[in-house]
């Protein structure tokens, strides 16, 4: 009997956990009141009776990005900070645009799966897994083709067409976070010393000095 107490309890834990990344709401809907300085773990909740159609709309995703940069890409995001009606829903949407060969340089969303959608155009995507296998999954994806990155792995696109190219993205989380790892390992501030990432990636350390200068 004490076994099985002990299972039902652990399941429910492994449950609990499961359900508890990102909750369920307990309303219909939960507007995110941009002016509040509540310190809730999301965005605190304008009263429902004040809630329009604008609260819960995004225009204009049918517009490219500006892919004019060292990159060659564009994120569009709809996020909870575009739709304030997201919040507490769990989800979010982003466009990406590319330029030939443009590049989404290595990346993690630390809060969100997602799944990608390619509208127009040729993509090379992956993922890599954790560690210590550190597998690169990658694959050239085509027009109408879908491809998923687990949470937390870092993952990147690149346009490998001779044209333009844009995807559409789901997302997990009404704020999936992104930390792009070029940008927080060597742009980081206060910078990381110096010594410590010429060990770390085993390189010259006037290396790590002209990335921490370009980032």
């Amino acid at each position: 009997m004490a076994k099985n107490i002990l299972v039902l309890s652990l399941l429910v834990i492994t449950c609990a956990l499961v359900t508890a990344f990102e909750p369920s709401p307990l309303q219909d809907f939960c507007v995110a009141d941009l002016s509040s300085s509540a310190r809730v773990n999301g965005l605190a909740c304008m009263d429902p009776k004040l809630a329009q159609a604008d609260h819960f709309v995004f225009s204009g995703l049918h517009v490219a990005g500006n892919t004019s940069n060292p990159l060659g890409s564009r994120v569009t995001p709809v996020t909870v900070a575009q739709i304030p009606g997201l919040n507490t829903l769990g989800i979010a949407l982003a466009r990406i645009d590319y330029a030939p060969w443009g590049v989404v340089p290595p990346h993690v969303h630390p809060r969100a799966t997602e799944i990608l959608t390619v509208i127009e155009g040729s993509l090379e995507v992956g993922f890599v897994t954790s560690n210590p296998e550190n597998r690169l999954i990658s694959k050239v994806l085509q027009k109408g083709d879908v491809f998923v990155f687990p949470v937390g792995l870092i993952h990147f696109q690149r346009n490998v067409g001779h044209g333009n190219a844009f995807s559409i993205s789901g997302l997990s989380s009404q704020n999936p976070g992104v930390i792009t790892i070029a940008n927080t390992v060597f742009g980081s501030n206060p910078a990381i010393a110096d010594d410590l990432l010429a060990k770390a990636f085993q390189v010259d350390k006037s290396v790590v000095g002209q990335l921490q200068t370009k980032f």
